[in-house]
């Protein structure tokens, strides 16, 4: 029965010539990677070891686009550009139309393309960032090394840092968020973003913010200010990143069953599992 369970397990073998993705991952870590990890480590396994591609979402669609224009409205600020809202829709209407053929929206695509401008209007009018705001980074790529620690290297791309050191990150949702889930929920991300702008620039961030673009039938902005990173936060996500480790050098790929599993894209490869 043990030789049986190890055979489930064990990943097929790279083809020749290609390097094996484990030992890639192994070396560096992201915000979203370790979020699969800890949501599902068999989920992990399918996305990011056997890198099994799934079609593109009508939300998530909608999400990327709209955050294509607030880095274009985010960058236009930094370069001390106008900002005219006819530039941006120009924008938006070339990033809808780049979309994989293979979205289903169930014949909605109009009404989810108005819905996603009218969250971006929404958005312009009631930001309380200043439209004369200098940010200090906009969409900048950063990575830290803590091989001190014997952790990987933690890579990511800030959206948005403030002038002051404010981070802030922006989300599109569905539904309403309370201050104390919109922590809980994305606690991983932003505390990796307050490692790697402390490792960037030597000094503590001033505070966290997340924007996040409400879809309801009448859009909504709701800002939750977070207090800067704690001692225990950063203790937290430096164990999370050794359980990533650790668990990757054993090939810990065990599906973590739950509430979650409703809405996985890999529910058919999970059922075959075992």
């Amino acid at each position: 029965m043990i030789a049986t369970l190890d055979a489930v397990h064990t990943q097929p073998a790279p083809p020749v010539g290609r390097p094996n993705p484990i030992e890639a991952l192994k070396q560096t870590v992201s915000a979203s990677r370790l979020n699969c990890w800890l949501t599902c480590r068999l989920k992990f396994f399918f996305r990011y070891v056997q890198q099994i591609s799934k079609p593109k979402t009508a939300s998530l669609h909608v999400g990327s686009v709209v955050h294509l224009i607030l880095q274009a409205w985010n960058m236009g600020r930094w370069r001390k550009q106008p900002l005219e809202l006819q530039r941006f829709k120009q924008v938006f209407d070339e990033g809808w139309a780049d979309q994989p053929a293979k979205i289903d929206w169930q014949n909605e695509e109009a009404a989810q393309k108005s819905g996603g401008w009218s969250l971006l209007e929404t958005y312009f009018k009631e930001t309380p960032i200043p439209a004369n705001e200098v940010p200090e980074a906009v969409e900048v790529p950063l990575e830290a090394d803590l091989s001190k620690h014997g952790l990987p290297t933690l890579i990511g791309v800030l959206d948005l840092v403030r002038a002051g050191g404010r981070i802030v990150d922006f989300k599109t949702s569905a539904k309403t968020p309370n201050a104390d889930d919109a922590m809980r929920l994305n606690e991983v991300q932003l505390s990796c973003y307050l490692v790697l702008y402390r490792e960037a620039t030597g000094k503590p961030e001033t505070g966290r913010e997340l924007h996040h673009l409400v879809k309801t039938k009448t859009p909504k902005v709701i800002i939750t200010q977070l207090c800067p990173m704690n001692a225990i936060q950063r203790v937290r996500l430096m164990k999370m990143m050794e359980s990533y480790s650790e668990g990757l050098a054993r090939e810990d790929f065990v599906p973590s069953s739950g509430i979650r599993c409703a809405g996985c894209e890999f529910s058919q490869e999970c059922r075959r599992w075992c």
